[in-house]
């Protein structure tokens, strides 16, 4: 049975597809800010699939958006501004960091402590990104 790595990958090697020599000309003229619109877009549809508590469409729109993120990240790749792997590891380390309780030996704690602690670690990240 084929893994999530696999059609993970079979994704990313259709956008090095898309935006290589013999790809495709609408695919290989957009940038970070041609995107854009098509990310608003996007994340609009996923919020109606929510709202009509349509898993279908969810799922399609879910996938809309994952290939709009490799889409941009192969694009910031090429210009040298950051790589999917930037984004994979910078996601991955985030989440361990905002989740001591699962990850260290943080307090389990309630959801409402849970919560503040997020918010705190946080707070101290964009600190340091200021500083």
């Amino acid at each position: 049975m084929p893994t999530d790595t696999h059609h993970f990958s079979l994704l990313l090697h259709t956008v090095r597809s898309l935006l290589g020599p013999d790809g495709c000309p609408w695919d290989q003229k957009q940038s970070t800010l041609s995107l854009k619109k098509y990310f608003t877009e996007e994340f609009a549809e996923i919020i109606t699939a929510i709202d009509n508590n349509d898993p279908e469409n969810l799922c399609e729109e879910l996938g809309d958006m994952l290939f709009l993120v490799i889409l941009m990240a192969e694009i910031n790749q090429k210009i040298g501004t950051f790589t999917l792997q930037d984004i994979l590891r910078n996601i991955n380390e985030k989440m361990i960091r905002r989740h001591p309780h699962v990850f260290a030996d943080g307090e389990k704690g309630t959801e409402e402590e849970l919560e503040k602690q997020w918010r705190a670690i946080k707070s101290q990240e964009k600190e340091k990104k200021t500083n």
